[in-house]
Parts: structure tokens; sequence; C-alpha cells
């Protein structure tokens, strides 16, 4: 049974990335005389900057790290509480804090993120990237490095390997092709020679401040976890910072100790069978290596192709887990497949009165045929916007109904220097083989994709200045039959949005 809550609150929210942010927004904004805490670890939150919506389902911002004090000047009804979430009782509807705390809610959200998958604990040249403190552990790393491993296929591998300079990259991936998670094998090989090339030179400084951590009080010892996470001189388990922004390199020099401009090797479908050190190498004399690599590394990893690099450090980018384990224990949460908590159309779990939103939900509800749920920054917003609305619908008794942005599947994002626009099923998801795809390609220019399913346009990637997102979003969402207009559609010398205005 947990202690007496020293103060109880309207709504109480936990974490302080993007999605616990926008709920906690939402909900002094809906219900202003309300009392909102929000429980944060870190002493920064992750803010919304310069949002714009672009179309119906698409939107632009940027992603800020800010004070949280920021957020109570703001919003007077909101106390920010600093720890992390040690236990949560559903039961007596009360929250407690690793710093001994215990704080009661009428209704909570929990928005506790996602933490990296690590290759493995405890190794001190594996470092995992998610937050500011791992970001700027690799930034010191990188400076001394000559050859860095990077495994993992999502946005953070493939912002990574763009932006590292002067230090040897091996890229291992488990796919046939780089960003499988994003693109298809053409899209691929669209960007691939943006790796070979010189990168364009920044013409304009970035919008977004500098990461810092702040140095812990009286010079006390700051040490780096192989997890990446900051430790200071407490006994407690690392606190986790909030995930990073999607141009979270932007600011930080990603250079490595030789003089290179960039030199990436991508090795495909394949993944870490086992990492080793020089010693360990040394005793086991059934390795093959290259001289060159005899012994002179730090680290080595063996590939399940066969082939073993030595190299400085490695970068695990294997994507994240949704970050449940506080909240568990003693509770009866319905856990998804893939480890979130199962939230219905109103963003509650199977506890009463207990929401969730973003990385560490899973949306259990009916999926619109043009939806998916995918671990993005997009999505974190549009989830804790609206557990906010309905938790404030839900305290007023005011009916509500599931938002339009879960219509349509919808992201704008940056990679390798070119705008990338994903819609609906951009990548036939769950669409078997009832689908046929039309690709229209211009070297170093544009990449564009749509996937039709009986004439209609259900899924599109857009790679570059194309301006075509609006159209294909109107044409996925009104579900026109296109057969009329066949190879026409993507003829570059037919203006298409004539067509379809």
């Amino acid at each position: 049974m947990a202690a007496k809550a020293e103060k109880t609150f309207t709504f109480l929210v936990v974490g302080g990335g993007i999605a616990g942010v926008t709920c906690v927004e939402q909900l002094s904004f809906q219900i202003p005389s309300a009392e909102v805490a929000l429980i944060t670890a870190g002493p920064h939150i992750k803010a919304v900057t310069n949002y714009k919506q672009v179309s119906k389902t698409l939107e632009e911002f940027d992603v800020e790290e800010r004070p949280s004090s920021v957020l109570e000047e703001k919003f007077p009804n909101l106390t920010v509480i600093h720890s992390a979430v040690k236990s949560l009782h559903t039961q007596s509807h009360s929250v407690e804090t690793a710093d001994g705390r215990v704080f009661g809610y009428e209704k909570l959200c929990i928005c506790s993120g996602g933490r990296p998958k690590l290759l493995t604990q405890d190794n001190p040249y594996v470092l995992g990237i998610r937050d500011t403190d791992s970001a700027q552990e690799f930034q010191k790393l990188l400076s001394k490095a000559k050859r860095i491993v990077v495994v993992g296929n999502g946005g953070i591998a493939l912002e990574l390997v763009y932006e590292v300079e002067g230090c040897e990259v091996i890229w291992a991936v488990k796919d046939k092709a780089i960003g499988n998670t994003f693109f298809d094998a053409g899209a691929a090989q669209f960007l691939i020679p943006s790796l070979e090339a010189g990168k364009p030179e920044k013409a304009f400084p970035c919008k977004r401040p500098r990461y810092t951590t702040e140095e812990p009080a009286g010079g006390a010892l700051q040490t780096f976890t192989a997890d990446g996470h900051l430790r200071g001189k407490s006994t407690g388990p690392p606190e986790p910072g909030s995930a990073l922004g999607p141009d979270w390199h932007e600011g930080i020099a990603l250079r490595g100790a030789e003089q290179v401009s960039r030199k990436v090797s991508v090795e495909y479908q394949c993944e870490v069978e086992k990492i080793f050190t020089s010693e360990e190498l040394l005793n086991s004399q059934q390795q093959t290596l290259t001289p060159e690599n005899n012994g002179s590394w730090p680290v080595y990893v063996q590939l399940t192709n066969g082939k073993t690099f030595g190299c400085d450090f490695v970068v695990s980018a294997t994507g994240v887990v949704p970050n449940t384990e506080p909240f568990l224990q003693g509770n009866k949460f319905a856990i998804a497949d893939d480890a979130g908590l199962q939230v219905n159309d109103y963003m509650m779990t199977s506890e009463p009165n207990v929401y969730a939103a973003g990385d560490v939900c899973t949306a259990g509800w009916e999926h619109s045929e043009l939806w998916q749920q995918m671990r993005l920054w997009t999505q974190a917003r549009q989830m804790g916007w609206y557990a906010g609305r309905c938790m404030a619908a839900h305290v007023l008794s005011e009916p509500i109904e599931l938002d339009f942005c879960f219509e349509l599947f919808s992201h704008i994002t940056k990679f390798f220097n070119y705008k990338v626009v994903l819609l609906g099923k951009f990548n036939g998801q769950g669409l078997g083989t009832d689908h046929e795809l039309l690709v229209r390609c211009t070297k170093g220019q544009e990449y564009v994709k749509v996937v039709l399913r009986g004439g209609r346009m259900v899924g599109a990637v857009l790679i570059g200045e194309t301006d075509l997102e609006e159209t294909f979003e109107n044409l996925i969402l009104n579900q026109m039959d296109l057969t009329p207009y066949g190879e026409e559609l993507l003829n570059p010398d037919v203006d298409i949005e004539d067509y379809f205005d």
C-alpha cells in the first residue's frame, strides 16, 4: 500500500517528452482551473516550436529543449515535479517518485516514451543513442575515433551515418536495403549516392539551441554508463533523458579523428553475432582477421555474414522498446504484442482513469485502412494532444470522437538533406501482393512512388521538393478511381495538380 499522497492533482502526466508536454498544454488550455502536474526526470522538457499545418493531415514542427520553468510560466495551474517515477498504484490512484514522494491523481497519463533496444547491456564500447546525454557522449567518443560500427536501420541510424565525418563507418543493416522502416529498395538506391557525395555546405544556422546538460553541482563526478546515460554521484538508477529531435545532430560537430570526409561501407542482411574485446580476440585463435585488424582495436564486432570488424566503438541504433517498467508491478495493464501499454480509441489503458500516449503505448483500436502506428515525433505529438482532449472531455462529461489525424498516416522528415514525405501505406504495409507501384525518379533530384490498390491510391513516398503532397493526400483521402489516368499519373509533363483541384 502506498503512503498517503502529499498532494492530489486533477491531472497528472508522466514524461517530459513531446507526448507528455503536449498533453499537459492541452489539459491546461482545456480546463484552466484544473490542477495539473507533470512529473519529469530531466531538467529540460521537449517543446514543439514553429508548428505548421502543411495540409489536412501533414504537419511540420521543430522540437526544442527548454527548461521546464517555461511551461510553469505559461500555465499558472501547472506544477512540474522533477523526479523519475518509482511505482504506480492504480488502486489508490497514486504515483511514488524515486525521491520518495507520493502524489495522487484523478486522471493519469503515462507518456514515458521508449528506451533504446541495446545490443548488449553494460559494454563500455556499445553506445545507444536516444537522448541528449547520449548524443553528447557520442560526440566526445567520436572525436578520437577512426572507425565505428553502426547497427540499425531506422531514422537515427540513417541520420548518423550521413552526418558523421572524418571517421570510417561500417553500417550493419538487417535488411536488403537501407532505411527499411521508411523506404523501399528504390528509394534507398536513390539516396545511396548521397553517402558518397560531399555534403552541401550548411547555408543557414540551426534554429535549435545546442543540447546542454547541466553540470552536476559542486564538481560532482560525472561518468557515462554504457547505455549512454549520465551519472552524477547519485546512487539511484540513471535518469533517462527525452528522445532526440528530428535534427538532433544540428549544432553538434560529429567529426572523427581522420582527415577523410566520409567513408561508409554498408553490410546488408546481417546482424551482430558477437561483440568482443581485443584480449578476448587474442585468446580465441579461431578468428581470422586481416593483419590491420589484429588486436589493434579496442572492440570487435562479428556479424552473421561471417565478417568481423575492429572498431573504436559500436553505436546501437536498433530502435526502442516502450518504457513501461516502473508502471507494471502490482497493476493489471493490458500489454500489446510490441510490449506497449494497450490503449483504446480514447487513449485509455485497461486500468481505470489511466491513459497513455506516445512511444510507451500501442494503439489498440481498429485502425483506419490508411493509418499505422510508428513511434515517431509526429505521432507522439498527436497522441499527447488527443489524450489531453480525451481526459478533459471525460472530466467535463463531453462527448469526443477519434481525431482525424488517425485517418491517414502522414509524416514529413529529412534524410540525407532531402525532404521526405510519407503518406498512408507508403511501403505497402499489410497489403500483401494486392497492390501495384508507380515510380518516377530523377537522379539526385526527386523520387516519387505511389502505391495503388484496385486503382485507388493508398500510399506514397515523396523525396525531394516534389510539391505533390497535398494533391496525393487528397487522392488518398477521397479514394478516387485513378484507373483512367494509368501511367500518366506520374508523367512529369502533366501538371497533376490541375487535374485534381
